[in-house]
């Protein structure tokens, strides 16, 4: 245990937890969009997903625990670097350069993060701590976004969120060691792809909810 915190304790191995843990995220996005797009067939195709995925009981629990786990150890560890780096350059450059591989999610990554918090307690309120005794899930979403400020809100935040991963998520596989010549340009398309479906994806949904239902 004692060599554990000994990683955890460098800004080596900050970087590896926020690494593992944005991976897990990214996985846990995808699962969530999959099932998301279910919405697309309407209230009883819906209403069935929902039905089977808490069905599960158990399992949703303790990975919604996981994940809020998962969520405090990259906060945390996401803050403490952040500090650490405006300690170690306490001023700026008379004249800013431009790194090479900066991008505009590297750049904004602490920021779009913070963002992506604030969206989170939102979206959770919104619909995981909604009151359903009156109501399905399904109803609650079409509600939601029955109104545009909503939509706008929605659309926005999953455009962040596709700004920050699309730095987050190659630069996790590069933190975990995958910082190869032969793979890194594979693993720098993927990111720009995979952000671009999470964005989409999730993107067009409150659109589509607004336009058609």
């Amino acid at each position: 245990m004692k060599w554990l915190l000994n990683i955890i304790g460098t800004s080596i191995g900050k970087k590896l937890m926020m690494a593992v843990t944005g991976l897990s995220f990214c996985f846990f996005l995808l699962i969530h969009l999959i099932g998301n797009l279910a919405i697309y067939g309407g209230k009883d195709a819906f209403t069935t997903y929902a039905e089977r995925l808490h069905s599960l009981g158990l399992i949703i629990t303790i990975s919604e625990w996981g994940l809020l786990l998962f969520a405090i150890i990259h906060i945390l560890f996401g803050v403490n670097l952040f500090y650490e780096n405006l300690v170690a350059r306490p001023a700026r450059y008379s004249v800013k350069k431009s790194a090479g591989g900066s991008s505009l999610g590297s750049a904004t990554m602490p920021y779009t993060g913070f963002i992506l918090l604030l969206f989170i307690v939102f979206h959770l309120f919104n619909f995981h701590f909604a009151d359903k005794s009156n109501q399905t899930i399904f109803q609650i979403i079409v509600n939601t976004f029955a109104r545009p400020g909503y939509v706008i809100i929605y659309v926005v935040a999953v455009l962040v969120a596709a700004i920050h991963i699309s730095h987050g998520f190659w630069s996790a596989f590069q933190t975990i060691g995958a910082n190869h010549p032969k793979y890194m340009p594979f693993i720098r398309g993927a990111s720009i792809i995979y952000s671009l479906i999470i964005g989409i994806g999730f993107g067009f949904i409150p659109l589509y909810i607004l336009l058609v239902s």
